[in-house]
């Protein structure tokens, strides 16, 4: 594993985390959209990630593979959630239904928060990553002076 290769591990991740985070933030807005242009109320949205070999050519990846498995991340989907949305009575909501509920988004607001956080921890042990091999390759290059 050379220095770039941990540049790049650390990079997916971030870019992995963004991803998540923006889906947690839509997520977070349509909490109570009861509308949308599909018809029907926002359906909550989760990222799925899958893990690829860090080197796409096939001798690359055979050699990583003998080596150690190095892996950087990847979002593969962004999945919409099946559950069915929460029926709450409120007769005078303009999307009432006939026996007077209104469908809302099945979102758990503290569900997506604890994601959120989860997203920014990984978020920050990926800049700290990358922050820990500049910093042992600038010392690399004091030790060479």
């Amino acid at each position: 594993m050379d220095f770039f290769d941990s540049l790049d591990i650390s990079a997916s991740g971030l870019v992995a985390q963004r991803v998540r985070m923006n889906v947690i933030a839509s997520n977070l807005a349509n909490v109570e959209t009861t509308r949308t242009a599909q018809g029907g109320p926002y359906r909550r949205q989760d990222v799925v990630f899958r893990a690829v070999p860090l080197s796409p050519s096939f001798g690359e990846a055979f050699r990583h593979a003998l080596d150690g498995r190095l892996s950087e991340v990847e979002v593969v989907d962004i999945v919409t959630d099946r559950r069915p949305p929460k029926r709450l009575y409120a007769p005078s909501h303009p999307d009432a239904d006939a026996s007077g509920y209104v469908a809302v988004p099945n979102i758990n607001v503290i569900e997506e928060m604890v994601n959120m956080l989860s997203a920014t921890r990984s978020y920050e042990a990926n800049v700290t990553a990358i922050q820990s091999a500049k910093s042992m390759a600038l010392r690399a290059l004091e030790i060479a002076r």
